[in-house]
């Protein structure tokens, strides 16, 4: 008699995105003379199209696979030899990181990574997660059976070590008192888009080293760093190859989230109980993934040239000018609000102490704009509001206008 992984059953409702996606199409089903008027400021989908560099070496890849001398088949297991070289050239060693290429994992996405990592880890290791955290993160341990029983009424997991980001802490956790084996840090955050310098994080990797943690790293948004003494990689710290995970992503610097490209470093200095991690990822992702297409590792390689580079800063500096627009409208309005400087999320009080899920009906229904419900990334996300920067301008202007006339 076959029989279900019953932690799947565990998990409250549906992924946050989808609950969020039903609820726009149920509001555009009722009021047909709305749904053109809906701005979506919720998922951190990009908007603009892929830059002429990057497209220009699709093109190429897609000829040289009509051409049998240049034609490839199944990509090698850690990805081609020139992307994970450009990114360990450009991404690290410029900035004075210890990372070689053989350390480099490409694959699909930062979020398959990030929810996949788990799987080389006992199910008995505690994780500890920011509050709020994205969702994947808890809910594949949920998954996997680490995460132990929910609470309806907190919101919470009992075998989960909650490090609540709140205005009070800048949004940015405190080393946990109860010690876990597992810490997931995601900087720039998201949802928050708060950061922490170079000398905190510092103390992450130290805390982690002496408590024999492992940091899982999520710099999906390191590409928004604006501000001196921000890292853009936790491998910027001494120690980190001995005790950290990094999961990079071309989504959102890129605008690959249509094309799908990420990827994991993890370094050779890295053990648990005398194995090395590298190891067992390798023997992971050989037997589960067969790569990302040929075709987009040509694209991820063209982000590096230096006309990729270009062209990347000016889709970073379009959105962030988004960013400030919200932010600073926001502000004008009268809202409690943060982030918008290093990350392209906004991060909002809601008015009058509704709750996350009740701003967001009243948004929507009120001046039809799409937001993210805090509390759906956790119980210190009530009563906060995330907004995203990667929309139009032309839409962001329409949003904040209608915002400020609340």
């Amino acid at each position: 008699m076959a029989k279900i992984n019953d932690n799947y059953l565990k998990l409250p409702g549906s992924y946050l995105f989808s609950t969020i996606a039903k609820k726009v199409a149920a509001y555009a089903e009722a009021n047909p003379d709305k749904k053109d008027e809906i701005i979506r400021l919720g998922i951190g989908d990009v908007t603009r199209p892929l830059t002429p560099t990057i497209i220009a070496a699709m093109h190429k890849a897609v000829d040289e696979m009509a051409d049998e001398a240049t034609f490839r088949g199944y990509a090698p297991d850690l990805g081609y030899e020139f992307l994970r070289k450009a990114i360990a050239d450009n991404d690290y060693k410029a900035r004075g990181c210890e990372v070689e290429a053989d350390e480099i994992f490409v694959s699909d996405g930062a979020k398959c990574d990030s929810g996949n990592i788990q799987e080389i880890f006992g199910t008995d290791n505690k994780i500890a997660v920011c509050d709020p955290v994205y969702p994947v993160y808890v809910d594949t341990n949920v998954m996997a059976g680490r995460a132990g029983t929910y609470d309806e009424k907190t919101g919470t997991w009992s075998d989960v070590i909650y490090m609540p980001c709140t205005a009070e802490n800048g949004f940015a956790p405190e080393l946990p008192e109860e010690k876990p084996d597992l810490i997931y840090l995601c900087f720039p955050n998201n949802p928050t888009g708060a950061t922490i310098t170079k000398d905190a994080l510092q103390k992450w990797v130290d805390y982690a080293n002496s408590n024999s943690c492992v940091i899982i790293y999520d710099a999906a948004y390191e590409a928004y760093i604006s501000e001196d003494n921000v890292p853009h990689s936790i491998y910027e710290c001494e120690g980190a190859r001995k005790c950290a995970i990094e999961l990079r992503s071309f989504s959102k610097n890129a605008g690959f989230t249509g094309v799908r490209l990420g990827f994991t470093v993890i370094p050779k200095d890295l053990t648990v109980e005398g194995t090395r991690l590298h190891a067992l990822w390798a023997r992971r992702h050989g037997t589960k993934y067969n790569g990302a297409p040929y075709i987009i590792q040509r694209a991820g390689e063209a982000v590096y040239s230096e006309s990729g580079k270009a062209e990347i800063r000016g889709l970073v500096g379009y959105y962030m000018k988004n960013a400030a627009y919200i932010l600073n409208g926001l502000k004008d309005a009268g809202f409690e609000v943060s982030g918008g400087v290093n990350a392209p999320y906004i991060w909002l009080k809601a008015p009058d102490g509704m709750s996350s899920w009740d701003f967001f009906d009243y948004l929507l229904n009120k001046v039809q704009i799409v937001g993210t419900p805090g509390s759906g990334f956790g119980p210190s996300g009530e009563t906060y509001f995330r907004l995203t920067a990667f929309g139009s301008y032309e839409n962001t202007v329409r949003a904040v206008d209608r915002l400020k006339g609340l």
